[in-house]
């Protein structure tokens, strides 16, 4: 079974000052593990109680802020202000925690006959699920907030109890909360023998006593919240379990920090995202749309988007084939295959919610395909593979289509039709080290030239039930391992976080403004290769089945698009945008000498145009607009000096230069990936 290689629906995540290629902490079962001073392994990852956990885990990332202005902020200690989530410090998981629980007493209170359901911490916050008797509104929460405030004076203590699931379900019943009698029948489900805990908020005595059926933690006691660093950010609607023919619950979003300081600039940076969002700036610069004449999820390349992908597009095959050491051979695949197909390969009993219907072709059932590697071991199996021949590489930007429901749909994040940066690695298990390294290495040269350098690095090992043999499992955590080590990163681990079929590594990205991006994947699989009878024949003439790595850089093009453009806030790095130059002449009379110098522009490679039909003061200020990096304006003046009047986005206005002189700042600025 192949990863899912477009994480569409990762966020961005807050940033933590200082992280420069160190792996952020992890959440520890007992306790706080530091971040490690040199590369190596932290904690393992603690995942969300699971009578907290939403059905897609702990909830929503909230927007990001941004680093630079997050280090300009002094605290009441003198020091910068650090936004870290809710993986990167205990305290924060245990405040955002309790914060959600006193929004749930909060609403209760306010709102007799609210019923509640899930309520976990997400990485810079909370949520709830409620079912209110009637719809709530945004002024609503002004006044949640108030009654909140007004709990967290109080200074009622956080308690665990464990209890039998049994007299779990009496009190759940007693108080008549269906939606926690079916978590914890969930929980059951799971795990017949699971410990089931019950937090208090308050004790039983007193006057705003509340409890949960809960896996914590929680902070000891509400006056270990800062009623001034804590807020209620929206309300969403959120169907029960996800399921779209359950009930519609009310979902209210909150954020919390240790700080009113942390707060504050979280709410700047926030801000500050929003103007960065790329479904505006995709309208705004006339770069991508999604035509809902055309259905939900699907996107529209405009010409200057279109050329865009197409360079990134160009780049990523450039740096595939040409690679010094290790070269891949590029591969086309169709965007439908047999429903046979995916039976084989797994991906209609594991993973039929994420991909469309079947179609019918002359009696025989078709699948769009919701991934490229059954299309790629098919390929590999069409001829016969010997020990000599491996490893054998298979790159593709390959369409994949798969099902997501329209309210899951966002701008190039989550999108129903998509270009996966496909490749597959077909090695001997003593090659498995450096290929990883041969994969690292490459995803540091091409996400380097989209200015991404820093990196969060994730080793996901053997959950319980998985297949291959013991000995294969270790060599391979060993090599992944192993491969960390020699780029010296420092990585995290997720024990038995691992797909059934193979360890592997994620890689998060680190944006201009400090938000961290799920982005590139290394996954080994040894499961495909079982399933579709793959072999080498090795040096004593026997019949082995070959190790397969699924790996991708940019996750996928459409999401790694929206990324880039976020980060940059569309000002581009001259060698990917779209129009690199415009020359604008003050009058007509000079249209000849201005289109003899774009020509010159296009001959030498670059994207220039001449733009006419408003005057100068005008068409200045549409290049801004636009985000044009360069524009060149042409005068009498400049017509007789054989120059250019030149200004550029990122170092203002330039002067008269000549047109060689011009030519060769911009090449200089291809050839450094930046901006001029």
């Amino acid at each position: 079974m192949a990863p899912r290689g477009a994480p569409q629906g990762a966020r961005a995540s807050p940033p933590r000052a200082g992280i420069l290629r160190r792996a952020a902490a992890a959440r520890a079962p007992a306790g706080r593990a530091p971040p490690p001073p040199v590369p190596g392994p932290a904690a393992p990852r603690r995942r969300a109680p699971a009578c907290c956990a939403g059905p897609g885990g702990a909830g929503r990332v909230g927007a990001a802020a941004a680093a630079e202005a997050a280090e300009a902020d002094a605290s009441s200690a003198g020091g910068p202000v650090e936004l870290l989530t809710s993986d990167e410090s205990e305290e924060l998981l245990r405040i955002r925690h309790s914060t959600s629980h006193i929004l749930a007493i909060a609403a209760q209170r306010l709102y007799p006959g609210a019923q509640v359901t899930i309520g976990p911490w997400t990485e810079t916050g909370f949520y709830y699920d409620f079912d209110f008797p009637e719809p709530l509104v945004e002024k609503d929460l002004k006044r949640i907030k108030k009654e909140m405030v007004k709990i967290i004076k109080k200074n009622l203590k956080f308690e665990e109890e464990e209890v039998s699931a049994e007299e779990a379900r009496r009190r759940i019943r007693a108080i008549q909360e269906p939606y926690k009698e079916e978590i914890l029948d969930g929980i059951l489900e799971r795990d017949p023998d699971a410990r089931i805990t019950i937090w208090h908020t308050g004790r039983e005595n007193e006057k705003f006593h509340w409890w949960d059926l809960c896996g914590g933690p929680h902070v000891e006691s509400t006056k270990d919240i800062n009623p001034r660093a804590f807020d209620l950010e929206s309300l969403a609607g959120a169907y029960w379990r996800g399921d779209e023919n359950r009930q519609m619950l009310t979902r209210v979003y909150g954020t919390a920090w240790a700080r009113p300081e942390e707060l504050e600039a979280y709410k700047r940076m926030k801000e500050e995202a929003k103007r960065r969002d790329h479904r505006l700036l995709g309208k705004k610069l006339d770069l991508f749309s999604i035509q809902e004449d055309a259905g939900g999820g699907l996107v529209f390349w405009h010409p200057r988007g279109a050329m865009m992908r197409h360079i990134i597009e160009g780049y990523w095959v450039d740096k595939h084939i040409n690679s010094a050491t290790h070269p891949y051979e590029l591969v086309g695949s169709p965007h439908i295959a047999k429903q046979e197909l995916w039976k084989t390969s797994g991906h209609l009993d594991f993973y039929s919610e994420g991909m469309f219907r079947a179609l019918e072709v002359e009696d025989e059932m078709y699948q769009l395909k919701p991934m490229n590697c059954p299309f790629h071991v098919l390929i590999y199996k069409d001829k016969v593979q010997s020990y000599r021949n491996l490893p054998v590489r298979f790159a593709e930007l390959g369409t994949v289509y798969r099902y997501e429901k329209s309210g899951t749909l966002a701008g190039l994040f989550r999108v129903r039709g998509f270009t996966q940066d496909d490749a597959h690695i077909f090695c001997l298990p003593g090659q498995i080290e450096g290929e990883i390294v041969g994969v690292l290495d490459l995803m540091e040269d091409i996400l380097s030239a989209f200015g991404f350098a820093e990196y969060e690095i994730n080793l996901s090992t053997r959950p319980e039930k998985s297949v291959g043999s013991d000995e294969i499992w270790q060599r391979a955590e060993a090599a992944l391992e192993g491969a960390i080590a020699r780029k010296g990163w420092a990585f995290q681990v997720d024990e038995g976080g691992g797909a059934f079929y193979g360890p592997k590594i994620d890689v998060k990205i680190k944006d201009a403004i400090g938000r961290k991006w799920q982005c590139s994947t290394v996954q080994l699989d040894f499961n495909l290769p079982e399933r579709f009878g793959l072999e080498y024949t090795d040096s004593e003439g026997e019949k082995r089945a070959p190790i397969m790595i699924h790996r991708a850089i940019f996750g996928s093009v459409e999401r790694f698009f929206g990324i880039v453009t976020e980060s940059s806030a569309g000002d581009f790095p001259l060698w990917i945008a779209p129009e690199q130059v415009q020359i604008l002449p003050v009058t007509d009379e000079l249209l000849d000498h201005c289109h003899a110098v774009r020509d010159t522009l296009k001959a030498a490679g670059f994207r220039a145009s001449v733009v006419t039909g408003a005057g100068l003061g005008k068409l200045i200020r549409n290049a801004e607009l636009r985000k044009i990096p360069v524009m060149a304006v042409v005068g009498k003046a400049e017509f007789e000096n054989g120059t250019l009047n030149v200004r550029t986005r990122a170092q203002g206005e330039l002067g008269e230069l000549s047109l060689e002189a011009l030519m060769g700042r911009m090449a200089a600025a291809v050839a450094e990936k930046s901006v001029l």
